[in-house]
């Protein structure tokens, strides 16, 4: 490994670790947004009187809408939903949500709020149950925990005002059927007729309909789009909101900057849609008939909506409700029947890109364009963004073919070598040109050991003379960057690597750090699970150093620039062994797959120019 490739790693890992501190900040390093043309105002409502973290009601009454993507579970209060349940792929062969570790843990180690619904429940048939189900569900929502339950301002599609007291307003069910349930209620000088339903026919997977009527005057009323869960991504937690507006150029989507702590009030524009996600999974207020001007985004406390994640290692506090607020969407109210189609459910491409061809209409010139929800966050995402877009579409491509996420990431960091080889070849090259030369360049510093400067001369005239320049190994390596960097967010953030097996009882979840074995108490860094993956990952380059250096190996024999050299492709190891140790096991798989090719391409070079015959 020659200098200017370390220099370059050198450079990568700084990188790396500048967006690895950017996704691990919880508190105020959230997306910011692009420019918007808006008017922000800071409202002066708090979310919730600090002093109150559950209120419990046992007069509080729950009903349940099911199909093959939802379970839909609505309350009196409000009439909103209190919970969204998406069933796993292992109880609902249409569902795309695979289990995972933290879903396994919790039903082993918390059973009791590891039922859907938590509490009991009627349906449409007039039957009452005493319980949920135990496991088999995502929780899409922040649910209460141990027997409570969230204030109901938090729900789901709950209507929000000035008085916190409005969310927790009665409402009564005037229809309830097997696919439609209704709710009526009055709040304040408004009186409101909720009417929920499935699509018919199951046309589009993960979304259902909200019919609202409002009569009277619904002045600074809002409707809510509750609080997604945590999902840990990447290591990190990195909840989005996003709105698609419309303008004279055409519609735009822009990232919305999450407020630091008061709510954040937009006036002046009025967004086709809004989506709320948590990285994974989310939810698309989209309101399909003409909706009054402005939207906010609120904060919520996690100590006030603590995630489920609370109860993993709660005795050590391994992940602390204050880590992790929340953020909900809300949308005004206006006169009228407003209709909105909600989409409550996983942010991948394919389903989101099946969705937009479900309800595209060429006759109105409409398309949703869901797909834009998804987005690449991090300083460098304008460079990445269109490279993960075509990995991910080569990636998909050979799942197709292999049925294998594991293989599909294998064969594309293949293919993804097959396309870089010139550029690689050509730093090789150019590396296998400057060791060639070593023996004179040590020549030129022994002779002038005390004239740094002469060297320097010298050796420059030296490379000259032989048609080399150092500067062109580390240029292949620039252009291959925006290929690193779109590999980087593809295999952390892609959602059908959430909870893909590659080998079972190591590597799960092709999207989590693999765990080769856990124990109790945490760990600084490392944690309580050990990661095994990263550890070969460091060992390839490690091989790949030795196997690519040609320095003697006498320490007596090297020269000053070579003992550098030799302490900087060691830290690397060490620094991206460390640094990769909590990334997801696809990322590290790819890292560990490149390398091996690498080396295999530096062999076989090598080989060809010893058989090449040398010039006098």
């Amino acid at each position: 490994m020659d200098k200017r490739t370390l220099l370059f790693m050198l450079c990568v890992s700084l990188a790396f670790f500048g967006v690895h501190a950017y996704f691990g900040q919880f508190e105020g390093k959230q997306p910011v947004a692009s420019a918007q043309k808006a008017e922000i105002v800071q409202s002066e409502r708090p979310v919730l009187a600090q002093n109150v973290l559950y209120s419990s009601s046992s007069s509080e009454k729950y009903y349940v809408l099911e199909n093959a993507y939802q379970q839909l579970v609505f309350t009196d209060r409000g009439g909103s939903l209190a919970e969204i349940n998406l069933p796993l792929r292992e109880t609902s062969p249409q569902s795309i949500v695979r289990e995972i570790d933290f879903d396994r843990q919790i039903l082993k180690n918390s059973p009791q709020n590891n039922r859907f619904p938590l509490h009991s429940y009627t349906t449409y048939d007039g039957a009452s149950y005493a319980e949920g189900r135990l496991g088999g569900y995502y929780p899409l929502l922040r649910r209460g925990l141990n027997g409570s339950t969230l204030p109901s301002e938090y729900y789901a599609l709950n209507v929000v005002g000035e008085d916190p007291r409005i969310a927790g307003s009665t409402f009564r069910v005037t229809r309830f059927e097997k696919n439609l349930i209704e709710f009526q209620g009055s709040l304040g000088q408004a009186t409101l007729i909720k009417t929920y339903s499935f699509p018919a026919e199951r046309k589009g997977p993960y979304c259902f309909h909200l019919d609202l009527r409002v009569e009277g005057d619904p002045s600074g009323l809002w409707l809510s789009s509750g609080i997604p869960d945590v999902e840990i991504v990447a290591n990190s937690y990195s909840p989005q909101v996003r709105i698609q507006t419309t303008d004279s150029r055409g519609s735009d989507v822009d990232t919305i900057k999450l407020p630091k702590n008061e709510p954040n009030t937009v006036r002046n524009i009025s967004p086709n849609w809004i989506s709320n996600n948590n990285g994974f999974f989310g939810l698309i207020l989209d309101p399909i008939t003409s909706l009054g001007t402005g939207y906010r985004i609120e904060k919520i406390p996690g100590q006030n909506a603590p995630t489920r994640l609370s109860l993993i290692d709660a005795r050590y506090d391994r992940f602390p409700p204050s880590d992790y607020p929340g953020y909900a969407t809300n949308l005004p109210l206006q006169t009228g029947t407003t209709s909105f189609r909600i989409f409550a459910g996983p942010y991948d491409h394919h389903l989101l890109k099946e969705l937009d061809q479900t309800y595209d209409d060429p006759a109105k010139n409409y398309n949703p364009h869901y797909t834009q929800a998804i987005t690449i966050q991090g300083w460098f995402s304008f460079i990445s963004q269109p490279f993960s877009k075509f990995l991910f579409y080569l990636m998909s491509l050979f799942h197709s073919i292999s049925r294998s996420w594991a293989v599909s990431i294998i064969l594309l960091t293949i293919a993804l070598r097959a396309m870089m080889y010139p550029l690689n070849a050509w730093s090789i090259r150019s590396g296998i040109k400057t060791q060639e030369l070593a023996p004179k360049v040590k020549a030129i510093e022994n002779k002038y050991k005390k004239d740094p400067a002469k060297t320097k001369i010298e050796t420059m005239n030296l490379y000259r003379q032989e048609g080399v320049n150092p500067l062109t190994g580390c240029l292949p390596l620039l252009l291959t960057m925006p290929f690193l960097l779109g590999m980087f967010y593809l295999l952390k953030s892609s959602f059908p690597l959430r909870g893909a097996l590659f080998i079972p009882g190591w590597i799960d979840d092709l999207s989590a750090p693999d765990v080769l074995f856990s124990w109790g108490q945490p760990l600084w860094f490392i944690g309580n699970e050990f990661h095994f993956l990263p550890i070969l990952m460091g060992l390839t380059m490690y091989l790949q150093q030795k196997f690519t250096s040609k320095l003697p190996k006498d320490v007596s024999q090297l020269s000053d620039t070579q003992k550098q050299q030799k302490m900087m492709g060691n830290m690397m190891v060490v620094i991206f062994t460390v640094m990769f140790y909590n990334f997801p096991s696809g990322l590290n798989l790819y890292f560990m797959i490149s390398t091996l090719l690498g080396v295999a391409q530096q062999a076989w070079m090598t080989k060809k120019r010893k058989a090449q015959p040398k010039k006098a």
